[in-house]
């Protein structure tokens, strides 16, 4: 197609992926006005502590921060405002069903361009206990490890 091209990532929410097991994503787009858009183009975006809320068949992303653009004056929004998200209302409902189960909830993990638009990849997301924590940290670990003494014996 014409109007595809690679990602082009904005920003990423690498706690969400500490703090949560992701067991499926999701491309959403995202509802922004024009003076956003060109603070997002510089990079003023920060997922930290976000995540998505259903309302009325609507899914919004809350905590998602756009700082605001230095030159747009009165035209600035919010930067904390919820920012409702563009997806197919069937995909919508079937969220909503998940959320509904114990411990699940949809946070915003990866903003980015794909192509002219700024899209939303939005994880479902299970909740990780402390030792899940701890023994994510150890696998990374070992496999550092590992691909450490590969490449020392591979530099001899």
């Amino acid at each position: 197609m014409a109007g595809e091209q690679g990602r082009k990532i904005i920003a990423l929410n690498r706690k969400a992926r500490h703090d949560y097991f992701v067991d499926d994503t999701y491309e959403a787009g995202i509802e922004l006005f024009g003076t956003e858009v060109k603070s997002v183009r510089q990079g003023a975006v920060n997922l930290k502590d976000s995540y998505c809320v259903i309302e009325k068949g609507e899914i919004f992303a809350t905590g998602v921060r756009i700082s605001p653009y230095e030159k747009g004056n009165i035209f600035n929004r919010d930067p904390l405002r919820a920012k409702r998200l563009l997806m197919h209302k069937k995909e919508i409902l079937k969220l909503f069903g998940l959320i509904g189960r114990e411990g699940y909830t949809v946070i915003p993990l990866c903003l980015y361009f794909k192509g002219s638009r700024v899209k939303v990849e939005l994880g479902l997301c299970r909740g990780k206990k402390l030792y899940d924590k701890r023994e994510s940290e150890a696998k990374r670990q070992a496999e550092r490890d590992i691909r450490r003494t590969e490449k020392s014996k591979n530099g001899r």
